[in-house]
């Protein structure tokens, strides 16, 4: 079986040798090296050109930074953040910046090798702990829309309720005791207000708010 050859970047020499000797120590991967900064990733990446890049988010220059640069190599390794970093900013700027997981440190040993193997065949990982915050993020409901029938006058809005009853303009116009024109010239600017495209459209926006005006 040929195992991926890894590069581990974290500024903290105890955990970066754990984190090494534990993947040696597996049957999937082999350690091409070891880097102590972002700098040093970036330059260790370039030149052995690792199957995969683990980086740590604190170390000095970052592990974004790193990331952003490493992410630009042909071919470019799959890159892993793993941190003690909680914070779902850093969560999602690791994600768009190309990152194939995002990993905590209190993670064992024999887990971090299975997830490694799944990034290898394709999938992403975000701690379970992050997930569930990221996803309450991302369905967080947004603002709604402007309702675009609040932009008409109160004449607007009266002629369209009378147009959406089924009314014509002749019929709107002896209603209101206006003249047919100035009807017309009311619809117009409906129209125009609700970038519709004819009376028909703008009756079924009304019906749809109004329900029978």
């Amino acid at each position: 079986m040929t195992r991926h050859r890894v590069l581990v970047a974290d500024d903290h020499p105890l955990f970066r040798e754990g984190v090494a000797r534990t993947l040696a120590e597996s049957t999937l991967f082999e350690v091409a090296g070891t880097a102590a900064s972002g700098a040093e990733a970036v330059e260790q990446a370039s030149r052995l050109a690792p199957d995969l890049v683990l980086l740590d988010l604190s170390m000095p220059q970052g592990g974004l930074w790193a990331l952003e640069r490493i992410a630009r190599l042909e071919p470019a390794p799959v890159a892993v953040m793993l941190t003690v970093s909680e914070d779902s900013e850093a969560v999602f700027a690791a994600l768009e910046g190309g990152a194939r997981g995002y990993l905590l440190k209190g993670i064992g040993g024999t887990e971090l090798v299975a997830i490694l193997q799944r990034l290898m065949e394709g999938e992403s990982h975000v701690a379970p702990a992050l997930a569930a915050r990221m996803l309450t993020r991302m369905h967080k409901p947004q603002d709604a829309p402007p309702d675009p029938l609040s932009t008409l006058t109160a004449r607007e809005e009266e002629i369209l309720r009378l147009v959406s009853a089924g009314l014509s303009n002749k019929e709107v116009a002896r209603r209101l005791d206006l003249q047919e024109r100035t009807i017309k010239h009311h619809m117009t600017q409906i129209l125009q207000k609700l970038h519709l495209r004819n009376r028909t459209e703008a009756a079924i926006l009304a019906q749809r708010r109004w329900g029978d005006g």
